[in-house]
C-alpha cells in the first residue's frame, strides 16, 4: 500500500491551483526543454531558405538527409544509453569497424555483408554492457577501452589502413545504400522506420520504463524490482547493434569500406541527442529529439558549407557552442520545474 507521508521537500508548500502561473510556469519548461530543439531548426531551416537558393532544393534537401540518417540510426542506440544513466563512446570506432566488415562481407553476399557487422558490434555493445554492469567500472572508462579496441581490429583487419574493401555496385547489398524509394534514399526509409520502433519501445513497453527508472534512480529501480543489470546490458548491446547497422550502411552508400571515418562521431552523437532534450545524466530523454538534434547539426554544418567563405572547422565550433547553451538551459529548465 503506498505511503501517504508527505515528502520532506513538499513540506509546508501547497500544489499550484489549475491557473497559477507556477503551474503554468511548469508547462512552459517541460514544453521548452523537450521542443526547444525543434524550434531552432524550423527558425534556422526558413532563414537558410530565405538567404541561399541552393538550400531548399530538392538535392540538397536529400544529401542532408541521406548524411543525416547514418548519424541519426548511431544517435538512436545512444539515446537509450544516456537515458539509462550510462555513455558509450566506443560507437564511433565501432561504426568504421562495420563499415569494414560489411565491405569485406560483401563478397560472400548480402546476408554475410549484414550478418557480420552486426552480430560483431553487437558483441562489442554486450562485453561493454557486461563490465558496466557487473563489474560496476565507470561507463566513459569501459567504452574508451572498446573505442581503442574497436579501432585496432579494424587497423588490424585492413593493415593499418593500407587495404580497402570495395562493395560491388550492383549487388544488393550495395542498393540498400544507394538505393531510392519514392525519390527518397533507402538509408533515410531503414532509419525512419528504426526511430519509429525505437519510440515505441522507449515509451511504449516495460523495457523502456525500465531503461527510465534505471536512469532515474538506480537504487530505487533495484528496490522496485527492475532488472538493472540486464536493462544496462542491453542498451550497451542495443547501442553497438546500430553502430554497426550504422557503418554497414553507410559502406553500401560509399561502396567502400573507408577506414578513416567515425572519428568523433561518439561526441557528434552525444551532441545531438542532448541537444534534442535527453539529459545527460539520465532518467529523461525522447527519440523523437534525437532525431531533430542530429537534423539541426546536419542543417548548421550544410549553411556553413552555402555560406562558403567560413572553413569547415566552424562547424564543430557552432556545434561546441550550441551544446552548451542547451546544457546550460536544461539544467536551469529542470531547476526551475524542481523549485515550481
Amino acid at each position: 500500500m503506498p505511503s501517504t507521508k508527505e515528502h520532506p521537500a513538499a513540506a509546508g508548500r501547497t500544489a499550484p491551483a489549475p491557473g497559477d502561473p507556477a503551474r503554468r510556469g511548469d508547462r512552459v519548461a517541460a514544453l521548452a526543454q523537450r521542443h526547444g530543439a525543434l524550434a531552432a531548426l524550423v527558425v534556422l531551416a526558413a532563414v537558410a531558405s530565405l538567404s541561399f537558393d541552393s538550400f531548399a532544393t530538392g538535392d540538397n534537401l536529400g544529401n542532408i538527409a541521406i548524411s543525416s540518417s547514418f548519424l541519426a540510426t548511431v544517435a538512436l542506440g545512444m539515446t537509450f544509453v544516456i537515458v539509462s544513466g550510462g555513455i558509450d563512446l566506443s560507437v564511433g570506432s565501432v561504426f568504421v569497424l562495420g563499415g569494414v566488415l560489411a565491405a569485406w562481407g560483401s563478397q560472400y553476399g548480402t546476408v554475410v555483408a549484414l550478418l557480420l557487422p552486426l552480430v560483431v558490434c553487437a558483441a562489442i555493445g554486450l562485453v561493454n554492457g557486461l563490465l558496466v554492469a557487473r563489474t560496476g567500472l565507470a561507463p566513459f572508462i569501459v567504452t574508451l577501452a572498446s573505442m581503442l579496441a574497436a579501432r585496432g581490429l579494424m587497423l588490424a583487419i585492413t593493415d593499418e589502413g593500407a587495404d580497402t574493401f570495395l562493395v560491388n555496385p550492383d549487388s544488393v547489398f550495395a542498393s540498400l545504400g544507394q538505393g531510392k524509394l519514392l525519390g527518397i534514399g533507402t538509408p533515410v526509409w531503414i532509419t525512419a522506420v528504426l526511430f519509429v520502433g525505437g519510440a515505441v519501445l522507449l515509451r511504449s513497453t516495460r523495457f523502456g520504463q525500465r531503461v527510465y527508472a534505471v536512469g532515474g534512480n538506480e537504487q530505487a529501480a533495484a528496490l522496485m524490482g527492475a532488472p538493472v543489470a540486464r536493462t544496462k546490458v542491453s542498451v550497451y548491446t542495443l547501442s553497438g547493434l546500430l553502430a554497426g547497422l550504422a557503418g554497414a550502411l553507410n559502406a553500401a552508400y560509399l561502396a567502400s569500406g573507408v577506414t578513416i571515418l567515425g572519428y568523433g562521431m561518439e561526441l557528434d552523437a552525444i551532441a545531438a541527442v542532448v541537444i534534442g532534450g535527453t539529459l545527460l545524466t539520465g532518467g529523461l530523454g525522447y527519440v523523437s529529439g534525437s532525431l531533430v538534434g542530429v537534423l539541426l547539426l546536419k542543417v548548421i554544418q550544410n549553411v556553413i558549407n552555402q555560406i562558403g567563405s567560413l572553413d569547415s572547422a566552424y562547424q564543430q565550433v557552432v556545434s561546441g557552442a550550441f551544446l552548451v547553451l542547451v546544457v546550460v538551459a536544461q539544467t536551469w529548465l529542470a531547476r526551475r520545474r524542481r523549485v515550481g
